[in-house]
């Protein structure tokens, strides 16, 4: 166990580092009440965060009314600040509007830790930033896989590298997702930790009462993509309960009217998170069919109340759910039917888990007091430089001197090491300009604050 020693006068103080206590402070653009995986994941993991002693308070922008400081179970402490929202429930990024008002709330709320959730979320980079000219500890969760080679991807990720070029702990939620940041970012392995999602067992329980014992069901939850459903034709005891809103509904509602599937097919459209549940329970498998996915917490609800999932086979799904109760398939719409077919002669012959079964091991694989325990400890990191860009600048001097010394170097290597340090140079160079800029804008901020007392009165108290 770490030791963190202080010296004070003749006497040594020793405290274990897990037994610390923080003021963390969670920042992301996704909060409630906008609904999704990244929310529920901040407001889980906070309660349970105050649950073993932390301080805890979320900063996010403003929803409509919804604004200044709210109050939620366990004086949980959020700040709706009042940031323009860009595009899709994200703030415009330019570091320094925000500065002023998030600054207030790191020293209002003596805040230790900053936690940024979501590559998403120009808040979250903003407050990554502003915390490293405070000083603070930071820790960044990425919930999501990016892409190389479109035009928001490059973007992403270069935004990304800058961000977390001195960030103290990254967060992913799956091994993949852990080495899609560590390419992205061009960050160092060992200071990036896998800690998965979870899911409140008690609010996802099987109800095989609700089943109809003459149908197989099949639920589909999420944002509609266009699904064949060309196994109804086949099996007419086949049914389709499908929930969620997107742009191939309208395909759906077409391929239903031309097949006269309106008593085999039910469209739900979007569903409240309390209502998800509820139609769980009427399945008895439950298909995915994500493209991209880091940490599907979607087939963790379904297996959670008894279902047999089946699943594309991308991203981190293959390492969410244990062999004999997942059946991956390769995205497409012929594998995923082979893997239906699968499931479907299965059922039909009683060979699979039993709903009961199925949710006493899924209970026990992902518990947000497991994830607050190990997020506990990546709040609480060894000591270590917060500037990285000095071990670069010595790595390629040293390197590139070195080989010049020995004079046994071809003119392509020169040039490759060349290019290398001029990269290096351009990025010390913006990052310094920054630094500068809002090390000056924080003065400024300051001396208003003393000057004029801003702030005083009007962040909630």
């Amino acid at each position: 166990m770490l030791l963190s020693c202080r010296v004070a006068g003749a006497r040594t103080d020793c405290v274990r580092v897990s037994d610390r206590k923080h003021n963390i402070c969670m920042v992301s653009d996704f909060f409630y009440p906008n609904m999704g995986g990244v929310e529920s994941h901040i407001y889980q993991l906070s309660q349970c965060l105050i649950q073993k002693g932390h301080k805890v308070v979320i900063a996010t922008h403003a929803y409509d009314r919804r604004k200044g400081v709210r109050y939620l179970t366990n004086g949980l402490k959020v700040y709706y600040l009042p940031l323009q929202v860009m595009y899709n429930q994200s703030t415009a990024t330019t570091c320094f509007h925000s500065l002023p008002l998030l600054r207030c709330v790191f020293v209002r709320e003596r805040i230790t830790v900053v936690h940024a959730h979501s590559s998403f979320s120009a808040m979250a980079h903003d407050a990554l930033f502003h915390a490293k000219t405070m000083g603070l500890n930071t820790v960044f969760t990425d919930h999501s896989l990016f892409g190389f080679a479109d035009v928001s991807s490059v973007l992403t990720n270069k935004l990304l590298t800058v961000s977390l070029c001195d960030t103290n702990h990254i967060v992913c939620v799956s091994y993949t997702s852990k080495e899609n940041t560590v390419l992205r970012a061009t960050l160092n392995p060992e200071i990036v930790s896998v800690i998965p999602n979870a899911v409140d067992p008690t609010d996802f329980t099987p109800d095989p009462s609700q089943r109809q014992e003459d149908r197989i069901t099949i639920v589909v939850i999420s944002r509609l993509t266009l699904y064949e459903l060309q196994l109804c034709l086949k099996h007419p005891d086949l049914h389709f309960l499908i929930g969620g809103e997107g742009p191939k509904r309208i395909v759906l509602e077409e391929v239903r009217e031309k097949y006269q599937l309106h008593d085999r097919v039910q469209l739900l459209g979007a569903l409240e998170h309390k209502d998800v549940r509820g139609v769980l329970v009427q399945g008895h498998i439950f298909l995915n069919t994500s493209l991209t996915e880091a940490f599907c917490m979607a087939i963790v609800e379904g297996a959670s109340c008894g279902l047999q999932v089946v699943s594309t086979r991308v991203g981190g799904i293959p390492e969410v759910l244990p062999e004999d109760l997942i059946t991956l398939c390769e995205p497409t719409v012929r594998s995923l039917c082979a893997g239906l077919e699968t499931v479907i002669a299965q059922q039909r012959s009683g060979s699979l888990p039993s709903p009961a079964s199925i949710h006493a091991r899924v209970k026990n694989l992902y518990t947000w007091k497991n994830v607050a325990e190990r997020t506990e400890k990546v709040c609480s990191p060894t000591p270590r430089p917060n500037f990285y860009l000095t071990n670069y600048f010595i790595y390629y001097l040293v390197q590139t001197l070195g080989c010049c010394g020995n004079y046994c170097i071809e003119n392509k290597l020169i040039l490759n090491y060349l290019e290398k340090f001029k990269h290096f140079l351009t990025l010390l160079l913006s990052s310094y300009t920054m630094y500068n800029c809002v090390f000056l804008l924080r003065c400024m901020t300051e001396w208003l604050e003393r000057r004029y007392f801003l702030w005083t009165d009007g962040c909630g108290g």
